[in-house]
């Protein structure tokens, strides 16, 4: 987990201000876990695939990155994430899955809980 200052010292570099943003509210609501992995490089972010999703057991997935269409999804589950491929979020809604930009689920609930997937 990144420290508070290196955090901040990672989000003046970003240029991408929904992703900036993103960062700051999870580290103001005390999410670092979450505020540490948005503040790495973009390409070093997460890319997951539905597979590992699918494999999760918590109702609540957020993912500090991208969410890939790779593989099925088997279950109903919450899916939180920066960006979403087309066809991984047409997937997400075929099987019945509630899909959300990390940045919207940030700024109405200052207690996230779930699972990290990275």
């Amino acid at each position: 987990m990144a420290s508070k200052t290196q955090i901040n010292a990672n989000m003046k570099r970003k240029t991408n201000t929904v992703l900036a943003q993103a960062i700051f509210i999870a580290k103001k609501n005390n999410l670092l876990d979450i505020a540490g992995k948005l503040s790495l490089p973009t390409r070093k972010q997460a890319a997951v695939n539905l597979d590992k999703i699918s494999g999760s057991k918590s109702e609540v997935v957020i993912i500090p990155g991208k969410v890939l269409s790779g593989g099925e999804i088997t279950r109903k589950c919450k899916v939180y994430a920066m960006n979403f491929s087309k066809t991984a979020e047409e997937k997400l809604k075929k099987a019945g899955c509630e899909t959300k930009k990390l940045i919207q689920v940030l700024k109405e609930n200052k207690k996230l809980t779930g699972e990290i997937i990275a």
